[in-house]
This record gives structure tokens, C-alpha cells and sequence, in this order.
């Protein structure tokens, strides 16, 4: 999943400057932390929210093809 959440971001940003930490639960719950370099934060969320949204669409069906969930988190780098 982090390698599918990569490609796709760094194809939409067109910048690799962030980082996905993933970190998978008992429950089978996947998480997945992006921290991402102020400038590139808006480009992930996009506007209104639509571009992470779709983000999560994508990631969630191969998420109930692996029968699993997934939560991505974005965040700037401080």
C-alpha cells in the first residue's frame, strides 16, 4: 500500500519530498502517515479535499482486495 500511495503522490506533486509511514494494526487496518514539505501539502489535499479523498478511493480497493482497511493522515513537516 505505501508503495501505491507513493507513486501516486509523487506522480500528482511531481515532488518526492514527503514521507509515508505505515503502520498496520491487530485489526488489520493499515495507516499510513504522510509528511509532506509545506509547499506540497495543498497539492496532496487539494481543493476542497478532493484529491485526498480520491487517494483514499483508490487505496481502499486494494485495501478490501488484501480484506483490510486503510486511513491515510497528511501533515506538514515542521
Amino acid at each position: 500500500m505505501k508503495d501505491l500511495l507513493q507513486f501516486l503522490i509523487e506522480n500528482i506533486t511531481g515532488s518526492s519530498e514527503f514521507e509515508i509511514e505505515e503502520d498496520r494494526n491487530d485489526e488489520g487496518r493499515v495507516n499510513l502517515d504522510v509528511t509532506a514539505d509545506s509547499s506540497i501539502v495543498g497539492l496532496i489535499i487539494g481543493k476542497e479535499g478532493k484529491t485526498i479523498k480520491n487517494l483514499r478511493k483508490i487505496l481502499s480497493i486494494k485495501a478490501t482486495r488484501e480484506q483490510s482497511g486503510v486511513n491515510i493522515n497528511v501533515s506538514p513537516r515542521e
